[in-house]
């Protein structure tokens, strides 16, 4: 097979590439956004789009482009959708078995407003899954939780989004951070430090934004301790661990940290009033049934087993035991036959396409198994545990479509140079980079889906753009997966799961115009932290730092 080289103004007149190259990406927010097309149409016609482009404006060989739809479509079904099926089958069976209510009690007993135990799930206990293995899990899981305890499905999704940020810089066990240094080849420590100076900032007025979507800024600041104590909390183990301990177990600390403290300072602390939707039954304690210690544990031991499944896979012992040897497949016609140049990258540089065949190591087989397991300890038959599974992958069927057409849409983005294109387009902004650096990151994200897909994308050209503008390349380095933080809820996989949590299939442009402004306002203050360690602060940006 001959080598395909991309072109990076395919045009020949750079504003009209880099419009061309958007317009996948346009229309399929056009049509979420303004036209409110069901997702999965809408993701099918931006997929039709960009492989029509690939080909006819891009000139990619037909053979690479459909060898390209082929690699994203595996790696969407092991990696994204397979993870997605199985957290929703595990809240089924909790509801299925009726131990959702015992489930729903024993947060009440921490508190009853819904301020804080929005406070509780989406962000303390989200960070925990997005730490163990990201994937959709944690919005798939949040999402059902909160809809199951009464929360209205659309600002639950809302919120869910914008919980689901913070923590992505560390999630999957430090999955971006480790993806960073390998395209980079900048050492991990500086990185993992670096990160852990910017993102905190955000993830310490994260509760206050969040429980500001939720209800005015009266009832907002009527729970301040609460939102001082999760944001310090959360924010101040991120920082720490980032920076003296690893970047590996950044979130899982963190969340497991803030879940403890909070749910401790909740039971002692109690707003003043107690704030609940307009719709809510008025709780009445006297009436409620109390349930014993053992009955809670066991209302809770999917989750727990959830829990247990997604930390033990996310561990490098466990995941080299279910990891065959030849699990990576090179994709014939695409592995090593597509070079990027200068100046997005260094040096001319093959693209990998290796498809992880590990199914058996993939976060989605874990959170399966504890949902096989589940089942029978909630009372459940082995074959109305697998009756319960079978409903939710019909249930799922055209979001798996959706989300299958948009990971697609990705690597043909990717292999054919569409997002090196949208890229380059960011970087002749001189003195104003650092800013718009993180926007490619924030870009990049929304994109892939992924914040390592950000870095995988981004961030060799991140480095040699800072070189050449006499910036820190591990500055620009860590902007790139700080601001892919907040790309992550505009992604069109992240709204599809949301909304598939909470019930909204159909609702996915309405929920994308609602978390785009908050996601534009976070990534411009994520960019103003990078310009002020740019230009005011430079003395902290690590270099040579070593952890404890």
């Amino acid at each position: 097979m001959h080598v395909w080289i991309q072109n990076y103004n395919p045009l020949g007149i750079t504003w009209l590439s880099t419009l061309m190259a958007a317009l996948p990406v346009t229309l399929l927010f056009y049509l979420l956004a303004v036209r409110k097309m069901a997702a999965h149409r809408a993701a099918v016609w931006a997929f039709v789009c960009g492989t029509v482009l690939a080909l006819a404006g891009f000139h990619m060989p037909a053979t690479m482009v459909a060898a390209s739809i082929g690699y994203g479509f595996v790696y969407a079904c092991i990696r994204i959708s397979w993870t997605l099926v199985a957290a929703v089958f595990v809240y089924d069976l909790t509801v299925e078995s009726g131990h959702f209510e015992t489930i729903k009690a024993s947060i009440g007993g921490v508190t009853d407003d819904r301020r804080l135990q929005a406070l509780l799930i989406a962000l303390a206990f989200g960070a925990v899954l997005e730490g163990s293995g990201g994937g959709g899990a944690p919005l798939a899981i949040c999402g059902a939780m909160m809809i199951g305890l009464g929360f209205r499905p659309f600002e639950t999704a809302v919120m869910c989004l914008l919980a689901n940020t913070a923590p992505v810089a560390f999630g999957g066990m430090g999955n971006p951070i480790r993806t960073l240094q390998a395209v980079t080849g900048l050492p991990e420590a500086d990185l993992s430090a670096m990160v852990g100076r910017i993102v905190p900032i955000a993830a310490a007025i994260l509760p206050l934004w969040l429980v500001r979507t939720m209800t005015g800024w009266r009832n907002t600041l009527r729970i301040w301790p609460g939102i001082v104590a999760t944001g310090l909390a959360f924010g101040g183990i991120q920082f720490f661990w980032a920076n003296y301990v690893d970047g590996t177990l950044v979130d899982i600390v963190g969340g497991m940290f803030t879940l403890l403290l909070c749910a401790v300072f909740f039971r002692f602390w109690k707003p003043t009033p107690i704030w609940r939707y307009p719709e809510d039954p008025v709780v009445d304690h006297s009436t409620q049934h109390h349930f014993t210690t053992r009955q809670i544990v066991h209302a809770w031991s999917p989750f727990l087993l959830l829990a247990v499944f997604v930390v033990m896979w996310g561990l490098p012992a466990v995941k080299n035991v279910l990891t065959s040897t030849d699990s990576k497949v090179a994709v014939p016609g695409l592995h090593n036959l597509v070079m990027r140049t200068p100046p997005v990258v260094a040096a001319n540089y093959f693209e990998k396409a290796e498809m992880d065949l590990a199914w058996l190591s993939a976060i989605g087989t874990g959170t399966f198994f504890a949902g096989l397991l589940a089942g029978p300890i909630l009372g459940l038959s082995l074959s109305r545990t697998l009756r319960v599974f079978g409903h939710t992958c019909w249930r799922l069927r055209l979001s798996l479509l959706a989300i299958s057409a948009m990971i697609c849409l990705g690597f043909e983005t990717r292999y054919c140079g569409m997002d090196a294109i949208m890229g380059l387009a960011l970087t002749n902004t001189g003195w104003f980079y650092p800013l718009f650096g993180t926007l490619i990151g924030w870009l990049g994200t929304a994109l892939t889906g992924t914040d390592a897909g950000s870095n995988a994308l981004f961030g060799s050209l991140q480095v040699i753009t800072a070189n050449k503008l006499h910036l820190s390349p591990v500055l620009m380095a860590s902007a790139n997966t700080a601001g892919g933080v907040v790309g992550k809820m505009i992604g069109a996989q992240s709204v599809v799961v949301a909304c598939v949590a909470t019930g909204l299939e159909g609702k996915e442009g309405d929920v994308f115009r609602a978390v785009l402004k908050h996601s534009v306002a976070l990534a411009l203050i994520i960019g103003s932290i990078v310009m002020f360690y740019a230009y005011v602060a430079p003395g902290w940006i690590p270099n040579g730092h070593k952890f404890w």
